[in-house]
């Protein structure tokens, strides 16, 4: 519309010049000289008429700009969704299997603590398969779901393990997607737990506003090149989830060092 009105306004001006011109020229009889801008305004007058076929053109080539840009982010959100969901699929099964093996190594040695843990893990999965399929989840419920689960864990431990643990009591409403936490926890208990040696681990979380920043500290038992127990398929979906869900929103480190393995998650929610 703006450009029509600034074609329209700028003939009619071009059309005035014009026979103000002429007319001078006549009234002075005058035949030498330049004359009126005879081309100019011929361009102006072919430009009119090519006005209206511009402006269809330019706006049929927004709109399929439009479609085309709209298209290809809804191929690349269903894409990312997808590819979120696979994530969130993987985790489940990856979970109950390392958790149904830890209940596994309790039935001989005290089988009251395994059906304890029967009863906890049906409270976990209850948790993992209907109340996470949303992308996000108050931080409170994470919460609630981590210090379950390592009461879980806390079972299968010997006397030589502590394990200490620190949440925040107020999320201040923080939104964040599901199960991000469990496989550093799970990751701790499986490489930081000793049966003869004296051992510590330390998970620890705090908010601030829109952040989350969760650290697990422990001692390091490497594991045997034939122990395939959890196979790293937990570590590895997160750090995918963390590249889609918080691209250039997160902080993920791990340390070794003096036989301690740190990791180092921090999380801008918003």
């Amino acid at each position: 519309m703006i450009l029509i009105a600034f074609f329209i306004i700028l003939k009619e001006q071009i059309e005035d010049r014009f026979f103000q011109e002429l007319i001078k020229k006549r009234q002075n009889n005058n035949s030498d000289g330049v004359g009126p801008p005879v081309k100019l305004f011929i361009y102006i007058q072919m430009l009119w008429y090519m006005a209206p076929l511009l402006f269809s053109i330019a706006i049929k080539t927004t709109k399929r700009w439009v479609k085309t840009e709209a298209e290809r982010k809804e191929a690349t959100n269903y894409k990312l969704k997808s590819e979120l969901q696979h994530l969130h699929y993987q985790l489940q099964p990856h979970f109950f299997f390392n958790s149904l093996n830890n209940i596994y190594s309790l039935v001989d040695i005290s089988p009251e603590q395994a059906k304890t843990s029967i009863h906890s893990l049906s409270k976990l999965m209850r948790y993992m398969l209907y109340e996470t399929n949303l992308e996000l989840v108050p931080l409170s419920k994470e919460i609630d779901f981590l210090k379950k689960y390592i009461d879980l864990m806390k079972l299968r431990v010997s006397d030589k393990t502590e394990v200490y643990d620190s949440f925040p009591l107020e999320t201040s409403g923080i939104q964040i997607a599901p199960l991000l936490f469990i496989s550093l926890i799970e990751n701790a208990f499986k490489h930081g737990v000793s049966a003869s040696k004296e051992n510590h681990i330390n998970i620890t979380m705090t908010c601030d506003k829109k952040t989350v920043l969760f650290i697990i500290e422990n001692d390091n038992f490497p594991k045997k090149t034939d122990d395939k127990s959890g196979s790293g398929i937990g570590l590895k979906n997160l750090e995918k989830r963390l590249q889609l869900l918080y691209t250039n929103k997160h902080v993920f480190k791990t340390t070794l060092q003096d036989n301690r393995f740190l990791v180092y998650l921090k999380i801008e929610t918003a």
